[in-house]
């Protein structure tokens, strides 16, 4: 395989374009088209570590439980048990998988799986329905550290009386108060800055996406959440030294909008300060259009589309955050949207390297689809008292079959719910069918990859049409 910027056979840059790191279009986008393209930094143009990042929001989030004199001093965390696309049921006290339609696959209460008979009893008559206040869902690889003091301190609120908590509603709400100090509080991101090696993975190709937009003519604007102290402290340690020329990471975008406030950033229209003394981080009201290579506080989409001169295209978002940056940029704005979902790079070279067991177990499920189907007419058979003994005993014969057949499908059908993640299966599915998250995906985010450097080997004019949609009688013309 050649390196990155070789130039291969027919004379063009070799890019990786292995299958995990590929870019997948629910809706055809054409990035020709495009005129701005907007970053959210955490998660997307900078990536992190998750254990150590999220093992960090975890570790602060148990000082600020601890100060509130709740037992929780022998909590561990482990990020390999939670994934996203999981939702809190605030009602019951469970951690939930549910399928687009959102029935509940697999499920969890404090620190055990549900059996599928206790799954039964307490969904059976359930639908997960996002915008109900009962149900949460975790968008991002941020709600990590939320999952595990959920459904840890579940199991102590199960068997102890906690002060100020009454319900699996105020585990939540304590919880969540807990993760806005180890956020907001300061330390967390100052470990973070005096121990960058730790936290972040370097992406050397990131820099040159980006250079390589704005060569095509596109217009770059960064907006986070996260503060100016931090943001001035990060981009230039994760991009300066990928860029040539001397030039530093404020040479990749017109505008840098920090503590921007999504999703209501999205939504409303918050006043923005101009950044005036970028050391010292004193703030202006700002009035009129943005002006390039300033650093802003705070403000509003309308502003950004107002003062980039859009051309009547459509800016495209880019972001890992499925509602703050996805959700809400298409459902209010109608922008073209991007999701970045690392977990997909894993969940895809599992699936390759399942892809034979696939095949056996497809083949063993078609082998069962005629079974079922030869037995439920034997069934019937007999019921209305034809075929005689005959036909009983045929029954016998087919009904062992199906027992053996069904000895060979469980431990592949077992192994095949644990890809992407032991416990919750791949991120995109739920069983046969696609997952709660894969549903938002597919509605909300025009395109989605598993880092923002795998655009560049798409390149800033490529056109990426979605597949044809498939439909259960598809098969019937096959």
């Amino acid at each position: 395989m050649n390196e990155p910027g070789e130039i291969d056979g027919d004379g063009a840059d070799a890019r990786n374009t292995s299958a995990e790191r590929g870019v997948f279009a629910n809706r055809t986008l054409n990035l020709r088209g495009v005129p701005v393209v907007g970053y959210d930094m955490d998660y997307t143009l900078i990536h992190y570590d998750e254990a150590e990042w999220e093992g960090g929001v975890f570790e602060h989030s148990l000082k600020a439980l601890v100060a509130r004199g709740l037992p929780v001093g022998d909590f561990t965390f482990d990020p390999t048990q939670y994934t996203v696309g999981l939702a809190f049921d605030l009602e019951l006290g469970n951690l939930l998988k549910a399928t687009r339609f959102g029935y509940v696959v697999r499920s969890q209460h404090g620190n055990q799986i549900l059996s599928f008979e206790q799954q039964r009893d307490a969904y059976s008559r359930t639908i997960v329905e996002l915008s109900s206040p009962r149900f949460v869902f975790m968008n991002t690889l941020f709600e990590l550290s939320r999952a595990s003091l959920f459904c840890q301190l579940v199991a102590v609120f199960d068997d102890h009386h906690l002060p100020g908590i009454r319900s699996y509603t105020d585990v939540y709400r304590v919880i969540d108060e807990a993760l806005a100090v180890a956020h907001q509080g300061g330390a967390l991101k100052a470990a973070i800055v005096a121990d960058k090696p730790r936290f972040v993975d370097l992406d050397p190709d990131m820099a040159a996406t980006l250079q390589e937009q704005r060569a095509a003519g596109k217009k770059l604007v960064l907006i986070t959440n996260s503060d100016w102290a931090y943001t001035r402290e990060m981009m230039p340690y994760c991009f300066d030294r990928f860029i040539e020329g001397g030039d530093t990471w404020r040479s990749l975008f017109d505008v840098v909008i920090v503590s921007a406030n999504k999703p209501s950033f999205f939504t409303e229209t918050n006043p923005i300060y101009r950044v005036v003394d970028e050391e010292e981080s004193l703030l202006l009201p700002h009035y009129g259009p943005l002006e390039q290579g300033h650093v802003y506080f705070g403000g509003n989409a309308r502003l950004v589309e107002d003062s980039l001169e859009l051309d009547g295209g459509q800016p495209l978002y880019v972001g890992d955050h499925l509602f703050g940056d996805v959700h809400v940029t298409k459902d209010v704005l109608s922008w073209r949207t991007a999701l970045i979902a690392r977990e997909l790079e894993t969940e895809i070279r599992d699936v390759i390297d399942f892809a034979e067991n696939q095949r056996q177990l497809e083949a063993l499920m078609a082998e069962k689809v005629r079974i079922d189907r030869q037995q439920a007419r034997l069934r019937l058979r007999k019921q209305m008292g034809q075929g005689g003994p005959d036909a009983s005993a045929e029954l016998s014969k087919v009904t062992a079959a199906a027992a053996r057949l069904d000895e060979k499908i469980s431990p592949l059908a077992r192994k095949a719910g644990e890809v992407g993640n032991p416990i919750w299966g791949p991120l995109m599915r739920a069983g046969n069918d696609k997952s709660l998250f894969a549903r938002q995906v597919e509605r909300y985010a025009d395109v989605y990859t598993s880092r923002v450097s795998n655009l560049r080997a798409e390149t800033p004019y490529a056109y990426l049409r979605a597949a044809r949609g498939s439909l259960p009688h598809d098969v019937a013309g096959e």
